[in-house]
């Protein structure tokens, strides 16, 4: 399948426009879903993908979080768990007719003339945050959501870093440093698997889900991207009042330097050989 990648990238620009460019919040997912789209993109090349499958990988990351600019608008809220799942309604975005208040028409074929991927992309942006991939999934469905899972990781963690702990957590910088680790959410941790949303309580709890995005990263350019871009580390550099939890933060960011280190040595020796 050809993308046009003029086309779809003039089709995201006027359709998120009609959301209000001077909403904060609508700016913050535009800036996101170009960065995800070229770490998705540098993803697919990195894995030695066809020229049309790297523009396929650039295009789910365009699309991958359309449904947010509804969320935005219906409920003036990013949290799926007081609200819908953005994942769901991207899918509504892309594949059902647009409700009549909607205040622009979000149409696959907006974005591309050709049906032949619809079903994968359905897939993968329906899927894109869930905690696990579906069952059943062949190899190239697997390997295009997993393309796009991490790619959307790589920038959260850039999102989480660039923006502030009201625009993200919805505390204040003194709330954060005032929360205190939640056991569950350490055992977690140290088990190398992302944290369920379910068993967050606190502030630092959210923050160090984020930082297990690190362990569920499928690729080893992923990796390298993420810790080229840095923006774990000054996730974690945040102190905390509590002295526990303090200390039990400094204790992940160490293991995890040294994890992302090993990663990234062995992967990249592995690419070499």
């Amino acid at each position: 399948m050809r993308i046009d990648r003029e086309r779809a990238a003039a089709a995201f620009a006027a359709y998120t426009s009609a959301y209000g460019t001077d909403n904060p919040r609508i700016t913050l997912k535009v800036e996101h879903t170009l960065r995800t789209a070229g770490f998705a993109e540098e993803i697919a090349r990195a894995e030695g993908l066809s020229p049309d499958d790297v523009d396929l990988a650039w295009l789910l990351g365009l699309l991958h979080d359309i449904g947010r600019f509804e969320q935005v608008r219906r409920y003036d809220s990013f949290l799926d768990a007081v609200t819908v799942s953005h994942a769901a309604l991207g899918v509504e975005v892309l594949f059902s007719p647009a409700p009549p208040s909607a205040p622009a028409e979000g149409g696959i074929r907006r974005f591309v003339e050709d049906d032949a991927e619809d079903g994968l992309i359905r897939l993968a942006v329906g899927c894109h945050s869930a905690l696990r991939l579906p069952e059943g999934l062949d190899a190239r469905q697997r390997t295009f959501c997993e393309i796009l899972r991490d790619a959307d990781k790589i920038d959260i963690l850039k999102v989480n870093r660039i923006n502030t702990c009201e625009e993200i957590y919805g505390v204040t910088e003194r709330e954060m440093r005032a929360s205190v680790l939640t056991d569950a959410v350490e055992r977690v941790f140290w088990e190398h698997r992302c944290v369920p949303r379910q068993i967050r309580r606190s502030p630092v709890d959210f923050l160090v889900g984020h930082a297990c995005f690190a362990f569920e990263l499928a690729f080893a350019e992923s990796v390298r991207i993420m810790a080229r871009e840095g923006d774990l580390w000054q996730i974690l550099g945040r102190t905390f009042d509590d002295a526990r939890t303090e200390e039990r933060i400094r204790a992940m960011e160490a293991h995890l330097r040294e994890w992302v280190a090993a990663q990234v040595a062995t992967k990249g020796a592995s690419a070499e050989a």
